[in-house]
């Protein structure tokens, strides 16, 4: 790892998820050793539902060391398949290292993910640093430093709910779509903002279905049926743990009301909520009604977003992942772009290292972070609102809502084909780019194995 002047900078992370622990190990990759990581959570198990890593994530991934693991726990995807809601086929198009990428994609069960980027920070900077049960509450700074404050979750009347708070050099708030952090930069913005969808998630262990390890979408805007096996372990075991997602409009979209409904989404909900408008579709091998009655456990989201903001870094403190940038799942890119964020920062930090004490510097490189990944991540928010690269389900649908014979007669083929290219290109996943990225990073991840070996 690169040499650091001492004393290191202290850097202080709020939000212990995806993009709070990617931050922390790409930031000691990049060479910084005083990284300390506060969770809300008193305790972190595998709880979520899956997500998918794109191969430019997979890259950043693999540059920190991290794909021999990636490849035991999750599914190298190999297709993506679209289809109407009468499970006529419109697209099918190859993924990750199927479609020539040096680096695959992965689908991955989201808790399962956590744990291995928690494993690998607890290893690699110390299980001391990770501080569970410290809920971001607020924070000062002055131009020298930043102070973090910090409370337990559920402390009642009377009770002293702030703990001892931390002083650094920044603060990375990566502290999800209700991040207190943006909320106390941008107090009049309110909750996030509700699409009229609600996302109804499963998971359940079947046989394996087309190359049993492909990605299924059905259906259109306001109604839609996803799958994808996300476990390398059940792969092994010769079967696939499927994670569907249900999708339906519950709100009218002239309905100027754009407040979530309340929902929880750790509790188990009713399937006769949402089952019957799926209870005959089948398309690549699945049964959706199938795959619904034969899951135990179904959790409720709703579809949120938030709008894109003019600033993410307020002198030495920055957002990340969700908290600056929170998005439909639509493109499998939420997971993504937070790794991209993580990477980017860490980054410019190391450029400043030898210099991080003097005037400035901290927030310049906070300021710079903001600048590159703000508008890239700003794009990705409105693309997905207009429904990305599912944009393709709702064409078929529009033009021939009885279905086809031939998508070709519906959606000429240049058109069709042009939809995934012009998202990969806004996402920054298109093939050409990644690749010529992996030819020149290569080594970075044999560096870091031999520094693990030490």
């Amino acid at each position: 790892m690169p040499f650091l002047s001492d004393p290191q900078p202290r850097i202080i992370i709020a939000g212990a998820g995806i993009g709070g622990l990617s931050t922390a190990l790409a930031l000691h990759a990049a060479g910084f050793s005083d990284i300390h990581v506060f969770e809300a959570s008193g305790t972190l198990t595998t709880l979520g539902v899956g997500i998918n890593i794109q191969p430019s994530a997979g890259l950043i991934l693999r540059n920190l060391g991290l794909l021999p693991a990636l490849r035991d726990v999750a599914v190298e995807t190999r297709e993506l398949n679209f289809y109407s809601r009468h499970g006529h086929a419109i697209l099918s198009e190859p993924r990750g290292a199927s479609a020539g990428y040096a680096v695959p994609q992965f689908s991955i069960h989201r808790g399962e993910f956590q744990m291995l980027l928690l494993d690998a920070v607890r290893a690699r900077i110390g299980a001391d640093r990770v501080h569970l049960d410290h809920a971001f509450v607020g924070y000062e700074q002055d131009a020298t430093s930043i102070t973090a404050r910090f409370a337990r979750r559920g402390a009642g009347p009377g009770e002293l709910p702030e703990i001892p708070a931390m002083t650094g050099a920044m603060l990375v708030a990566a502290d999800g779509i209700n991040s207190t952090a943006r909320r106390l930069l941008y107090p009049d913005e309110g909750p996030p903002r509700f699409s009229g969808r609600m996302l109804w998630r499963g998971c359940v262990e079947r046989p394996p279905y087309l190359t049993g390890a492909s990605m299924v979408w059905a259906g259109h805007a306001n109604q839609k049926f996803i799958a994808y096996p996300i476990s390398g372990r059940a792969a092994r075991r010769g079967t696939s743990l499927v994670n569907w997602i249900a999708e339906l409009r519950v709100r009218d979209e002239r309905d100027p009301d754009l407040t979530p409904p309340p929902t929880d989404w750790t509790k188990h909900v009713p399937k006769d909520r949402f089952a019957g408008p799926f209870a005959d579709w089948s398309c690549g091998g699945l049964r959706m009604a199938e795959l619904i009655d034969s899951t135990e456990n179904v959790f409720e989201f709703p579809m949120c977003d938030r709008d894109p903001v003019e600033r993410w870094s307020f002198g030495r403190l920055t957002l990340l992942g969700d908290a600056a940038h929170a998005m439909y799942p639509i493109g499998s890119n939420g997971a993504t772009q937070a790794i991209i964020d993580a990477e980017t920062l860490a980054a410019l930090l190391a450029e400043k290292a030898s210099t991080w004490q003097q005037p400035g510097v901290v927030e310049d490189a906070l300021t710079a972070y903001q600048d590159i990944r703000l508008p890239a991540a700003a794009k990705i928010v409105m693309a997905n609102r207009a429904n990305g690269p599912d944009h393709v389900l709702e064409l078929a649908h529009q033009r021939a809502p009885d279905g086809f014979a031939n998508v070709y007669d519906v959606i000429p083929k240049d058109e069709l084909e042009s939809i995934g290219a012009a998202y990969k290109a806004v996402a920054g996943f298109e093939k050409d780019a990644v690749n010529k990225k992996a030819a020149e990073t290569e080594h970075l991840a044999a560096r870091f194995e031999a520094f693990e070996a030490r």
